[in-house]
């Protein structure tokens, strides 16, 4: 797992870009490096093709619509959660099952800067929704079939390891409420949230839709990742209810 050890925030755009690569049917030893070349486009560009709303509704939203925490939807016999760690940390150490993640090394969390260790069981790394869920809920996935929401949930566009506590107080607010500590990264963290919300034709609000454009002044320039295929699922296998 050496070749983890060169990642960075700056890097995460690209890896973003990825379906599940933690592991593979093929073998557990190590994710696939295939990664994209090219950027999905702006980050300006983007923003103003999504549809803008004056405010979001959360009633109705329940976890349990998008699908059991950290499914295997790609059949490889690793969780999401776990082919996540595989891929944004340093120095993985494995379990015996060749899958689960038992230590490793956030050495830049994106929302602070700072270096975070990972043992499992006593982690200080979480793995948030870039676009939280109960945001997408507000903001179109209410109406979605449960397919589409277990894929949301599980693609690795919208999947970061990051600190656990920057992470929880980030909780389900969007940009408008909350932008990540470490500033260097806001021009990187609005454009996966816009990548995500064009993927799968959410909406902002107009506080939202104004923080992000005020973050992208900066950085007029941002591209986007390739947003990749959305994770085939199949609803009764996951139990995601309508």
């Amino acid at each position: 797992m050496s070749g983890r050890a060169a990642l960075r925030p700056a890097a995460v755009l690209a890896l973003s870009a990825l379906l599940l690569t933690g592991c593979t049917t093929e073998s557990k030893d190590s994710p696939s490096d295939d990664r994209p070349d090219t950027a999905g486009g702006g980050a300006v560009e983007a923003l103003a093709e999504l549809e803008v709303r004056g405010s979001a509704d959360s009633s109705g939203y329940d976890r349990r619509k998008f699908g059991s925490a950290w499914a295997d939807v790609d059949g490889n016999s690793c969780n999401t959660r776990n082919d996540i760690l595989r891929r944004d940390l340093a120095d993985v150490g494995l379990d015996e099952d060749d899958c689960e993640v038992a230590n490793g090394t956030l050495e830049v969390d994106p929302y602070t800067g700072d270096r975070v260790e990972f043992t499992a069981g006593r982690s200080k790394v979480d793995i948030d929704h870039l676009v939280p869920l109960s945001d997408a809920w507000e903001k179109g996935a209410g109406e979605w079939e449960p397919a589409k929401r277990i894929a949301l949930a599980n693609d690795p566009l919208n999947l970061l390891a990051v600190g656990a506590s920057p992470n929880r107080q980030k909780g389900d607010k969007d940009a408008a409420e909350w932008l990540p500590a470490h500033e260097a990264y806001h021009c990187e963290y609005v454009a996966l949230q816009i990548a995500v919300k064009r993927k799968y034709e959410l909406w902002v609000t107009k506080d939202e839709h104004k923080a992000m454009s005020t973050v992208l002044e900066g950085c007029s320039d941002q591209k986007l990742p390739e947003p990749g295929e959305a994770p085939t699922s199949a609803p009764d296998r996951f139990g995601a209810p309508k």
